[in-house]
């Protein structure tokens, strides 16, 4: 009787929090018709939230939710109905392939490989695909060119079904991408301007490329393939930012594709390491190894090439106590001694892991002017 005294009416009343945030989330992990009976919240998104910025740290308390750039949440109480039809389950509408699962969103993935006879086919679907092909320009380049008919050869459809392009070009490149874009299935529908300053900010007019007249900025074509779903109207095509070192675009590109297509995979070609992003995927011949943290991505890639050492070897799960930000930035990891054959254009196009006795070195790769 003592006992039933101190009981808490109702029964207990404390619950754990889901560690998928969200109910959707919960269900599509769990491959289930309903959530679990965790704690579930809501993302409050209103139309001035910048996800790529994370969580707010006040969350539900923030005085300034009406102006605030940061994600919100509040808590989810609505019911959970299961969805029956004369006894018949209502599947739940498939997430698009394109889009990206909370693992993906906190961590970045890299391969190092040669692009031009990597098996895109195992990567997925992306929503948006940034590239900077180390054009052959007759320019004398540190890691040398690549060849038109190889740059038009690429393996692109693979990679996309409904999303954007943007392709960086210079010079006699533009002509030479608006094709490429035509034979990989694009409509070029924008166009980018990067103007280039130096440290104080004043416009370069000494550039380092341009056989007429010096270079003082660079172009990205902007195709679209399919029916992706996508913010319009919310940035310029003119960004100004500062020149640094050779091949390296500004910053203020990646935060600028997370608006436009945002919760999407994203996969960058010919990258380098300071290219590496939290939720987006990097392939490159000058990069340290393989780092992988989807599952189902590390499965298919270690099919295709299981001499190759993928990191991290146990993938981050999120515990329970973590419940900070899923857009926050990964770890980057230490080079690795295995790596892809780093592979020149000039030199046959094989694909084969090299010994582990002779690491391989990573001062060669495909890049841009």
């Amino acid at each position: 009787m003592i006992l039933k005294g101190f009981k808490s009416k109702g029964g207990s009343q404390v619950k754990e929090y889901c560690t998928a945030l969200t109910k959707e989330d919960c269900r599509r992990q769990s491959g289930s018709f309903i959530s679990c009976e965790k704690v579930h919240f809501r993302r409050i998104i209103a139309p001035h939230t910048d996800m790529n910025l994370g969580d707010c740290s006040f969350l539900d308390t923030c005085r300034h939710m009406k102006t605030c750039k940061y994600v919100h949440y509040e808590l989810d109480s609505t019911p959970e109905v299961a969805h029956m039809m004369m006894g018949v389950p209502k599947p739940i509408k498939p997430l698009r392939p394109e889009y990206c699962s909370e693992v993906e969103l906190g961590e970045s993935q890299w391969i190092n490989c040669d692009i031009r006879n990597f098996r895109m086919d195992i990567l997925g679907q992306y929503g948006v695909i940034m590239a900077d092909p180390p054009w052959d320009i007759h320019m004398e380049l540190p890691y040398g060119t690549m060849a038109d008919d190889e740059m038009r050869g690429l393996n692109i459809q693979a990679l996309q079904t409904d999303g954007l392009i943007f392709l960086w070009v210079t010079g006699r490149a533009m002509e030479l991408g608006r094709e490429c874009l035509e034979l990989w299935g694009y409509k070029r529908v924008e166009e980018i301007i990067w103007v280039k300053t130096n440290q104080l900010q004043r416009i370069i007019r000494t550039g380092r490329t341009g056989h007429w007249l010096n270079h003082s900025k660079e172009h990205c074509l902007v195709g679209i393939k399919g029916d992706p779903i996508v913010n319009r109207n919310i940035d310029t095509d003119v960004i100004v930012a500062e020149v640094r070192e050779t091949s390296r675009k500004p910053d203020e590109m990646y935060p600028l594709l997370e608006r436009i297509s945002p919760r999407t995979r994203k996969l960058e070609l010919f990258a380098r390491m300071h290219n590496t992003h939290a939720g987006w995927m990097s392939l490159g011949n000058q990069l340290s190894g393989a780092r992988l943290v989807d599952e189902g991505l590390r499965a298919r890639f270690k099919a295709a090439y299981p001499e190759v050492d993928v990191q991290p070897h146990s993938p981050p799960r999120a515990s329970v106590m973590e419940v900070e930000s899923p857009f926050a930035g990964g770890v980057e990891s230490k080079p690795m001694s295995t790596q892809f054959s780093d592979v020149r254009p000039s030199e046959p196009t094989t694909y084969s892991a090299p010994p582990e006795s002779k690491p391989m070195n990573l001062d060669a790769e495909m890049t841009n002017a």
